[in-house]
């Protein structure tokens, strides 16, 4: 891990500090045309609508901080050295010839927050037909748009394990961004990976293993570019909790700092990342803290080294909103795009990129070649997705407002320019709702089934009663929230039924069905008297109507979400992994009052502790749903009525405590140092990994899930493709980049135009003198003069392209022995040797017990049996080398495993 570090802050006069305020801010920015530069900081004022403004003002650095673990890597990787982005490459340099200096910059730069129809919009080449691209959220729907599915969350999806409808999930928020005019859908997302398994953001992503995560980031991103719409991949990278990743938010100097070693940044958080390259990812998005001490969209060695050479990436790199945190230093170091366009600060007009990066580039501190990569990698993603000869409808609905006509330029205080902004575009259709409702239905999870109690029957017959079955339903997460389910900016409350997490990954819901909804649809209403209790708290009435009842369903949930916005003293990251809303004390009264067996369901944005209840008698079958999307009830009753089998699989692990995950796994609620440092010494060890290392027994371990039938594993083989080497081939040559002979810049080109009006606080490209060009020395980072040599396992999408070569194929027969139809996921898991030595370093390596590798799910009818083939890569059969910088195959044998679970493992094997 990280070196201990020192931090002093940059020395300035006392005068220019003097009179500090409690919201006062101090920050810089390296290339304003407004200042000369006198090496002091610049005051600024504060921001007037942060979301949570701590006591105290603050500074930020001139001077980078201690570099800590990132070394520099310098220069930028250009694009265009891959076959499979060759035509896109030599359409994008025609393109990008034709192109001034400052459509080059306009291409690159946001307009700004709130200036235009979407989150993002950047400027456009209008002499070369290049269009203004649309970025929106999100990742599980089309944020603040209206006819458009809330799909489930990410963390439901991972929970499917379901290769297949993860990407039709995919094509259809794809279909639906390109409905709406988006060209940039920001989504999915693969990081936060649930290091920390209260992280506010966890219910984005697909769940807490690096295979599971990329396999459905991969399918994801498929789906969506299959409809010509770019997708994003988010947060690159280590983005593992809401508490101080923006400084901004919390009154502090900087971000915090998420100190990851080499070989966890490789084999857990940068494993999605690297096959959503392998999937084509057009783009992909720097988080906002730093990492090993640099800011994630300033990191040389995270951009530049890993993402551009290591592993290949042709693609783009933008910034999330703000997250960009300098201007010349950030281009060099390899971002290429700044979002939303604004500053340090919302609607501040003062761009980091925009007529600040044309100026650069004539000044020289930004070499023209870098922004001509810069701008060849965005349009080279426009044409990969084929956005030049499909056709791209305009934006047509605004982020700003639900009325049909409003401002075009709403941040701008333009009120004369107003329009038709909303035109209301369908984009659902009945196939779109029953994508949803599938990845509801397969995305939940039956954890417990004592007695056979589910599936239940319309009628409840099976109960014997001469008179009508008594059903209710019990808790304010089996109903609707009082004032719809979009009463609270982007979902941040928890009232009503839980179908998502809150924060810019939020959507808009069309229609939320809930539990009750659902479940009175499905019961016979000659044969069951269904009741509800939709609230937490009971007074001595419904608790002796509760006693009356043959079946008693309770609901209760977990929420979380991004930092910007709190719930309930919940600051994005949760404060603990208990259900909210005295939801266990609910579960538990429940128990003891009904007069029958009671079926407990689960609604959370991840783990939560089920202590208190999961061992009670009269819980006879405990239900998590996940977060399952506007389709949640009847997805529910699906599952409930064994409409479809019980097929979802935990995609974490379910403790028994929040100490069991290990002494790393809190959030850091409180800063550490004047810069927060959080160091992941865990290395590779969370989740199921520090569970198995440390021996624990968890209540629900990863993978886990029952099914209403039962499953007969034989006959499994496990054949060598390939003979075992320690490293992968030699790094091939690749295709030569795009070159432009660049003609010598005239400033006055890049001028404004005459007459040009223009918006308040609107970023554009233009700057307003050429007089203030200054050729001066400007102070690169330490080591951009050492060209860095290409990475070993690099050489092409995803890394050298001999890692995804098959070492390994996996057969298995899988037989349904049970009287209903039913889903089977097949996991295979991976130990490596024990006495694994670095043959550079001699050091020992150590390896978690078990890693998935591999899983795939099948439908099978009763009695039925399929043979199942998967296949092991030589990157699945390989550690991170720090010391040799490549992945490594160890010498000795590897042991296959194959299961049910993490835990539940039918036959082992050799390699």
């Amino acid at each position: 891990m990280a070196a201990q570090t020192v931090y002093q802050p940059l020395e300035v006069d006392d005068a220019e500090v003097a009179g500090e305020s409690p919201n006062v801010k101090y920050t810089y920015n390296d290339f304003s045309d407004d200042e000369e530069d006198d090496g002091k900081l610049r005051l600024l004022e504060a921001p007037e609508n942060s979301a949570r403004q701590r006591s105290g003002g603050y500074f930020a650095y001139k001077q980078g901080l201690i570099d800590g673990q990132s070394p520099p890597w310098y220069p930028s990787p250009n694009g265009g050295t891959v076959s499979t982005w060759a035509d896109s490459y030599a359409k994008a340099q025609k393109l990008v010839e034709q192109m001034t200096l400052v459509e080059k910059v306009n291409v690159t730069t946001g307009t700004g927050w709130a200036m235009d129809l979407c989150v993002g919009t950047t400027g456009r080449a209008g002499n070369t037909g290049f269009p203004a691209l649309c970025l929106q959220d999100g990742p599980l729907g089309i944020r603040f748009a209206d006819h458009a599915d809330s799909f489930p969350a990410g963390i439901t999806v991972g929970s499917t394990w379901n290769r297949e409808l993860m990407r039709k999930r995919g094509e259809a928020h794809g279909r639906a961004a390109r409905l709406k005019g988006v060209h940039v859908l920001l989504g999915p997302a693969m990081g936060p990976i649930g290091r920390n398994p209260a992280g506010g953001r966890n219910w984005e992503g697909f769940g807490s293993d690096p295979v599971l995560q990329a396999v459905a980031a991969a399918e994801t991103i498929k789906g969506i570019q299959s409809q010509g719409v770019q997708a994003t991949a988010k947060h690159f990278v280590g983005n593992e909790q809401e508490h101080f990743r923006k400084s901004f938010e919390w009154g502090l100097p900087e971000a915090l700092s998420s100190n990851i070693g080499d070989r966890a940044l490789h084999e857990i958080y940068a494993w999605p990342f690297a096959e959503s390259i392998r999937a084509g990812v057009a783009s992909i998005m720097c988080s906002y803290q730093m990492v090993n001490n640099s800011y994630a969209c300033q990191n040389s060695w995270l951009l530049n080294g890993m993402l551009k050479d290591e592993l290949g990436f042709q693609g783009y790199v933008q910034s999330d909103w703000l997250a960009q945190r300098s201007g010349v230093a950030s281009a060099l170091a390899g971002l290429d795009m700044s979002m939303p366009g604004d500053g340090l600060f919302w609607q501040d007009g003062k761009p980091l990129f925009g007529s600040q990066l044309t100026l650069a580039v004539l000044n020289g501190s930004v070499p023209v070649q870098r922004l001509n990569d810069m701008a060849t990698r965005i349009v080279a993603a426009w044409y990969q997705v084929g956005q030049d000869s499909r056709e791209q409808n305009e934006p047509n609905f605004s982020s700003w407002t639900n009325e049909t006509v409003g401002k075009w330029h709403d941040g701008a205080d333009d009120s004369d320019d107003t329009g038709v902004v909303n035109q209301y575009v369908e984009t659902s259709t009945a196939e779109t709702r029953k994508v949803a409702r599938q990845v509801a239905h397969e995305g939940t999870v039956l954890l417990k089934n004592e007695d056979a109690l589910l599936p239940l029957n319309y009628h409840m017959r099976e109960l014997n009663l001469e008179r009508k079955a008594k059903v209710i339903v019990v808790g304010e997460d089996g109903g609707p929230a009082e004032g719809g389910p979009n009463h609270c900016a982007d979902r941040a409350c928890n009232d009503g039924t839980l179908a998502s997490g809150w924060g810019s990954g939020a959507s808009e819901f069309p229609y939320l069905v809930d539990p009750f909804v659902a479940l009175h649809k499905s019961f016979d209403a000659g044969a069951v008297e269904l009741s509800r209790i939709l609230k937490n708290k009971l007074s001595a009435a419904e608790k002796q109507m509760i006693k009356e009842q043959d079946l008693c369903l309770v609901l209760a949930n977990a929420d979380a979400g991004e930092g910007y916005l709190a719930w309930n003293g919940v600051y994005g990251d949760r404060n603990d992994l208990e259900l909210q809303k005295g939801g266990a004390n609910l579960i538990k009264d429940v128990a003891a009052l009904c007069g029958g067996p009671v079926i407990a369901i689960v609604h959370s944005v991840g783990p939560v502790i089920m202590e208190e209840f999961a061992d009670l008698p009269n819980i006879k079958s405990i239900v998590l749903a996940n977060l399952p999307g506007q389709e949640s009830g009847n997805a529910l009753a699906d599952v409930l009525f064994g409409r479809v089998d019980a097929s979802g699989r935990l995609p974490y692990t379910i403790g028994r405590s929040l100490a069991d995950y290990g002494q790393t796994a809190p959030v850091l609620y409180y800063p550490n140092h004047i810069v927060p440092q959080v160091d992941f010494k865990e290395g590779l060890y969370i989740d199921y990994r520090h569970f198995d290392k440390q021996g624990l027994d968890p209540r629900y371990e990863f993978g886990y899930g029952l099914s209403y039938t039962t499953f007969e594993y034989s006959n499994s083989t496990i054949e060598s493709l390939k003979a075992k080497s320690p490293l992968p081939a030699p790094r091939l040559p690749e295709l030569t980049p795009p070159d432009y002979k660049n003609a010598p810049l005239d400033p006055e080109t890049a001028m404004f135009p005459d007459g040009f009006r223009r918006l308040r606080k609107y970023i554009y490209p233009w700057i307003t003198s050429a007089e203030r060009i200054r050729k001066v020395p400007y102070p690169y980072p330490l080591g951009y003069d050492t060209k860095r040599e290409p990475s070993q396992a690099g050489g092409g999408e995803g890394g050298n392209p001999s890692l995804f070569e098959n070492h390994v194929k996996i057969t298995v027969r899988v037989t349904n022995k049970g009287a209903r139809k039913g889903q089977e996921v097949v996991q295979v898991y991976v130990s490596f040797p024990e006495n694994v030595t670095d043959p550079v370093s001699g050091e020992h390596i150590d390896m978690p017990v078990r890693v998935l590798r591999n899983f795939e799910k099948i439908d099978l009818r009763t009695g039925e049996t399929k043979t199942v083939e998967m296949f092991l890569t030589r990157k699945d059969l390989s550690y991170w080398s720090v010391a040799q910088q490549n992945w490594i195959m160890p010498d000795d044998e590897i042991t296959i495993h194959i299961g049910r679970s993490s835990r539940d493992l039918r036959y082992d094997g050799t390699y």
